[in-house]
C-alpha cells in the first residue's frame, strides 16, 4: 500500500509540473486562464507528501538561464539605457514569478499561492534550496497583499457565525473561551478589526482588539475577564489594543499588523474625539527564556556587555540584580507566589527594561517589542504582574509592557528605531 501510495504522489506531482510548464509556454490569454484553473484543481488535490517533489522542481527547474543573464547585464554595463535595462530584467527574473502571476490571475489562484506557501514554510527550514521559491513568493504577495489593496472592516456581534468561529480559532495572544467570552469582547466598549482582500473576502487575514477604557491599564484579566462590567461611552479615553493575531501563516513576513494598527487609531480618532491616548497592554514572550539564558552563562558579564547601549553603572546594576536572582529557582520565578515578593519584582522590572531597550535592536530580541517599537510607539510602562495567568508567568513572570502611540510623532520614532534608537519614557529608561 505504501508502495502505491508513493507512486500516486509521484505521478500527482509530475502532473502540476506539465501542467506548470505549459501554463508558462502558454501565449494566449484564454488559454492561460484555462490552464491555470486545471493547475490550482490539481494543486487543490495534491497529496502532502507530493509538496516537497514539486518544491525541489520549482526551485530547480525554473530560474533564470545564467548565460543570458551575462550577456544581458554585459549589454547593459556596456550601454545603460532604457532597452538594455529592461532586457536585463527580463532575463534575470525567475520564470516562477510569471507562473506564480498567472495563476493568480484565475479564480482561486490567491488563495492557493498563500496555502502553497504556508506548506513551504513548514518544509523551509530542511530543505535551503527551496528559499528562492519562498523569496519570490514573498515578493510578489508582498505586493498583492499591499494594505492599499486591503479592505478594514469591524467586526461585532452580528458578524457572519463562520467568521466569529475564525476569530475564536485564531486568537494567539489571549485565547477566547468560548461564544460569552467572545461576545464580551465585541461589546460596546471593545473594538474588534480585520484586514481581508478582495479575493479572500470570508478570510480575515490579521485582526487585532481594542479595549476603551478611562484610562492605560496595568494587567489584562480585567480586559478580558468574560463576566467584567462594559465601561459607560463617556468614559472612554483610552484606546488599548491588547492583541493582535495573524490568521495566515502563508503571510509570514508581509507587513499588515503595522498598517492595520495605525488605520485603527485614525478610525478610533474620528469615531470617538474624547480619545486621547492610544496604547498597547502587550505580553513579553522572550523576557523569561533570555533572563534564562543570561543566567545560564558560565559569564554573565560578558553576556552583559554585548547588550548594546548600555553604560557601565548600568551593567553594574543589572548584575546586581541578577545576583540577587541566584537565590530564586526558574520555577520558583515563575510561581503565583513570587508575584507578591516586592524586591524580587522590583528586580525583575529592571532586568525586563534592560532587556526591551538594550536587547531588542539585537538579534533574538523580543519579536512583541521590535514590532511596536518599529512600527512607532514608544515605551511606556512596565508592570509587574500584568499576566497572572500560567501563559504569562511562564514567558515573562508575569510582566507586561505598555506601548504608547503617539500618532504625531509615529514616523520619527520609527525612524530612531532603524537607527538603533529605542524611544522610551522616563519612566521606563530611569530602571537602567
Amino acid at each position: 500500500m505504501a508502495i502505491v501510495d508513493s507512486w500516486t504522489s509521484a505521478r500527482a506531482a509530475r502532473q502540476v509540473l506539465s501542467l506548470a510548464h505549459k501554463l508558462l509556454s502558454e501565449r494566449g490569454q484564454a488559454n492561460s486562464l484555462g490552464l491555470a484553473h486545471d493547475l490550482i484543481g490539481r494543486m487543490g488535490a495534491l497529496p502532502v507528501d507530493a509538496w516537497p517533489a514539486v518544491f525541489d522542481r520549482l526551485a530547480a527547474d525554473f530560474n533564470p538561464v545564467p548565460d543570458a543573464v551575462l550577456r544581458a547585464a554585459q549589454a547593459y554595463a556596456d550601454a545603460p539605457g532604457t532597452e538594455t535595462l529592461r532586457q536585463l530584467t527580463d532575463v534575470s527574473e525567475p520564470p516562477r514569478q510569471e507562473l506564480f502571476r498567472r495563476l493568480n490571475r484565475a479564480p482561486g489562484g490567491t488563495g492557493t499561492l498563500v496555502r502553497m506557501r504556508r506548506r513551504l514554510l513548514e518544509g523551509l527550514s530542511s530543505h535551503p534550496d527551496w528559499r528562492m521559491v519562498d523569496a519570490d513568493l514573498l515578493h510578489l504577495l508582498s505586493s498583492w497583499f499591499n494594505p492599499g489593496f486591503l479592505e478594514m472592516r469591524q467586526v461585532d456581534w452580528h458578524s457572519p457565525a463562520h467568521l466569529l468561529e475564525q476569530i475564536i480559532r485564531h486568537e494567539a495572544v489571549h485565547a477566547i473561551d468560548g461564544w460569552d467570552d467572545l461576545r464580551r469582547r465585541l461589546l460596546p466598549d471593545r473594538r474588534l478589526f480585520a484586514f481581508f482582500h478582495p479575493q479572500l473576502p470570508n478570510e480575515p487575514l490579521i485582526f487585532v482588539e481594542i479595549a476603551l477604557l478611562p484610562d492605560m491599564p496595568d494587567a489584562i484579566a480585567p480586559l478580558i475577564g468574560k463576566r467584567s462590567e462594559p465601561m459607560p461611552p463617556n468614559s472612554f479615553k483610552a484606546a488599548v489594543f491588547y492583541s493582535i493575531s495573524n490568521c495566515e501563516p502563508g503571510l509570514r513576513g508581509v507587513s499588515l499588523g503595522n498598517f492595520l494598527i495605525k488605520r485603527v487609531a485614525e478610525h478610533l480618532r474620528q469615531e470617538l474625539p474624547r480619545l486621547k491616548q492610544f496604547c498597547t497592554l502587550s505580553p513579553i514572550p522572550g523576557f523569561a527564556a533570555w533572563l534564562q539564558a543570561i543566567r545560564a552563562t558560565d559569564d554573565e558579564s560578558a553576556a552583559l556587555s554585548a547588550l548594546s547601549g548600555l553604560k557601565p553603572a548600568q551593567r553594574a546594576r543589572t548584575a546586581e540584580a541578577l545576583a540577587r536572582l541566584k537565590h530564586h529557582t526558574p520555577a520558583e520565578l515563575a510561581s503565583p507566589g513570587a508575584l507578591d515578593d516586592e524586591a524580587l519584582q522590583a528586580d525583575l522590572r529592571r532586568l525586563a527594561a534592560v532587556y526591551l531597550i538594550a536587547q531588542t535592536p539585537l538579534p533574538g530580541g523580543d519579536p512583541v517589542a521590535r514590532f511596536h517599537l518599529d512600527n512607532g510607539a514608544r515605551l511606556e510602562r512596565l508592570n509587574p504582574g500584568g499576566d497572572r495567568s500560567a501563559k504569562g508567568l511562564k514567558q515573562s513572570h508575569g510582566m507586561m509592557v505598555n506601548y504608547l502611540y503617539d500618532l504625531d510623532r509615529i514616523e520619527q520614532h520609527h525612524e530612531a528605531f532603524t537607527q538603533g534608537e529605542i524611544a522610551t519614557a522616563r519612566a521606563v529608561g530611569g530602571l537602567l
